[in-house]
């Protein structure tokens, strides 16, 4: 007698990206949206767990790779973040973007990128 598996359905599978509006779980809000003629300075933020349309790909070394690693374990166990790569990549991308607006050629990466 044949046995049949009972496989999962795509719903099981695949989470959402988003939270689903009728979860009892609380949702964090979200920020307000900024004026339309605020500094770009002032919303300079990652964007965060949401889908994103485009992708980059970025090669770093294996030494890199596992300091950023840790800084995911350390946010997990130290400050109770549960965050991915992608969004301390993303957090640091914006972080370094509205450094260099608002201090220019005395920003971070304008020296880090001087010096290499």
């Amino acid at each position: 007698m044949p046995r049949r598996v009972s496989l999962p359905g795509a719903s099981e599978l695949f989470r959402p990206t988003q939270p689903d509006p009728v979860d009892d779980a609380p949702i964090a809000p979200s920020p307000p949206e900024p004026p339309p003629d605020a500094p770009a300075s002032d919303v300079a933020r990652g964007s965060g767990r949401v889908r994103h349309d485009e992708k980059i790909t970025v090669y770093v070394s294996r030494d890199e790779l596992l300091a950023l690693e840790q800084a995911r374990l350390t946010l997990r166990s130290q400050h109770l973040m549960a965050v991915d790569r992608g969004r301390i990549v993303r957090e640091a991308i914006a972080a370094l973007l509205e450094d260099l607006e608002r201090h220019g050629p005395e920003s971070e990466l304008v020296r880090r990128l001087s010096a290499s």
